[in-house]
C-alpha cells in the first residue's frame, strides 16, 4: 500500500519533533538534572602557632657609647677596635691647647690673689678687706677646678671593662656631642632589642620563645627568649621595646638586624582546612555524595590554611571553595580529593630535618599537607582559562 506524500511529511515532522524533544530532555538532564561537579579537599591534622611580628637589632647586654661632651678637633685616637680595655683607659684626646693656655692665666691670677691676701694679713688691714681678699682666693680656686674638669672632659676614656666593639673617627676631625666615637661592651651574652606594635604587645610575655631570621642565615631559624618588656611604649612609633636573650652559641653578630616572630600560642595537633573552605563561619562537608553545612570557629589563619574548631574530624571531605548556593542535602559530584592526612611533626625542625625558617613558618607547617590540592586547583584554573 502506497503512502501519500502528505502522510510522509507528517511522519517526518513527528520524527523530527520527537528527536528534538529527546535531545532537549537529555540536555536538560545533563545540565540541570545531574548533580553539580565540585572541587573538594580534606580536613588535616597539623601543628599551628600564633606569632607576634617585630624587628630588632642584636646588641650586647652590657655596653656603652663613648661621646665627646665638647666640640673639638681630635689630636689622638687609639687603634683599639676589637681590643679589650679597662675602665678609665684613654681612648682618644681632643685638642686642649686653648683651655691649657687659659688655665695657666688663671693659675697666675690665683697666685696674685694669694699674695694680696698674705699682704693684707701682714699689714693688719681691716677685717672686711681681709675677708674680701680671702673670698677672691676661694673663687679663683673654684674656677681653676672647674676649668681642669673641662680639660679632663677632652680626654675620652673607656666607661667600663670590655671590648671595643667599634671605633669611628680619625685624628684631625672635629667631633662633638652628636658623634659616637667608640662602642664598648661585653662580647657576650647578647640580646635582641625589638620593637613590637602596640596592638600586639598584650600577646607578649616574659619567658616566651621567639623565632629570629636574618638574610645572612637564610636556611636557619634561630631562637631567643623574652627577658624584659619596657613598661612605657613610644607614642610616636606606637610600639613597645622588648628584650630577647640569645643563647650563648648564637651565630648572630652584634649590630645585625633580625625579624622577630614571637610565639604566644602553640597547638601541636590542630585541624586545618584550606582558607577557601570556610564561608560565613562554616564549612561544607561532603558525605555520601551530599553536602552538609557544619558551623566552625576559626583560630589561626595563614595565607593558605585556617585552623578550625567544631564538629569536624580529620580526614573529612569538604568543598573547596565553599559554595553558598548549594543547600544542605544537595547531591554533588566530586573531583580532586586529597586523601592523605599528615601527622603533626615534632617540635623544632620537622621530620625531614628542615630547619624552621622565615616568618611564614606557620603557613609552611600547617599547610604542608594541602599542597597537592592547591596545585590541582591552579592546574584546573589554567586549563579553564585556555
Amino acid at each position: 500500500m502506497s503512502v501519500s506524500p502528505t502522510v510522509k511529511k507528517i511522519l517526518r515532522a513527528i520524527a523530527a519533533v520527537t528527536m528534538v524533544l529527546g535531545l532537549g530532555g537529555g540536555a536538560y538532564y545533563f545540565y540541570f538534572g545531574r548533580p553539580p561537579l565540585v572541587k573538594v579537599g580534606i580536613a588535616t591534622l597539623a601543628p599551628v602557632s600564633e606569632f607576634v611580628y617585630g624587628s630588632g637589632i642584636v646588641e650586647p647586654v652590657q655596653w656603652a657609647k663613648v661621646v665627646p661632651v665638647q666640640r673639638r678637633r681630635l689630636v689622638q685616637m687609639c687603634r683599639c677596635e676589637g681590643s679589650m680595655v679597662k675602665q678609665g683607659q684613654v681612648l682618644a684626646q681632643q685638642d686642649n691647647a686653648e683651655e691649657t693656655a687659659q688655665l695657666k692665666e688663671m693659675e697666675a691670677a690665683h697666685q696674685q690673689f694669694i699674695r694680696d691676701l698674705d699682704r693684707a694679713n701682714k699689714d693688719d688691714k681691716p677685717k672686711a678687706e681681709i675677708e674680701q681678699r680671702r673670698t677672691a682666693v676661694e673663687q679663683s680656686n673654684s674656677r681653676i677646678a672647674a676649668h681642669k674638669s673641662r680639660i679632663e672632659g677632652l680626654v675620652l676614656r673607656a666607661p667600663m671593662d670590655g671590648l671595643v666593639l667599634r671605633r669611628d673617627g680619625e685624628v684631625g676631625e672635629i667631633v662633638g656631642p652628636t658623634d659616637v666615637l667608640f662602642w664598648v661592651g661585653t662580647a657576650s651574652p647578647l640580646q635582641v632589642v625589638a620593637e613590637i606594635n602596640e596592638e600586639d604587645i598584650l600577646h607578649v610575655a616574659l619567658g616566651q620563645t621567639a623565632l629570629l631570621t636574618n638574610e645572612a642565615f637564610a636556611n636557619q631559624s634561630m631562637r631567643a627568649t623574652v627577658s624584659q618588656i619596657t613598661p612605657k611604649g613610644d607614642p610616636t612609633k606606637k610600639s613597645f621595646r622588648v628584650y630577647l636573650r640569645l643563647p650563648t652559641n648564637t651565630p648572630l653578630k652584634i649590630g645585625m638586624n633580625v625579624e622577630v616572630n614571637n610565639i604566644f600560642r602553640e597547638t601541636p595537633s590542630a585541624i586545618v582546612v584550606p582558607n577557601e573552605a570556610v564561608l560565613d563561619g562554616a564549612v561544607q562537608v561532603v558525605s555520601d555524595g551530599k553536602v552538609k553545612r557544619i558551623p566552625v570557629a576559626t583560630g589561626v589563619r595563614g595565607t593558605r590554611a585556617t585552623e578550625v574548631k567544631g564538629a569536624i574530624s580529620p580526614g573529612v571531605t569538604l568543598l573547596v571553595p565553599a559554595r553558598k548556593e548549594l543547600a544542605d542535602g544537595r547531591r554533588v559530584r566530586t573531583e580532586n580529593v586529597v586523601s592523605q592526612v599528615v601527622p603533626p611533626p615534632a617540635a623544632g625542625p620537622d621530620s625531614s630535618g628542615r630547619p624552621e625558617t622565615s616568618r611564614d613558618y606557620i603557613d609552611q607547617e600547617i599547610a604542608t599537607s594541602l599542597s597537592t590540592h592547591l596545585n590541582n586547583i591552579v592546574s584546573d584554573a589554567r586549563r579553564d582559562a585556555r
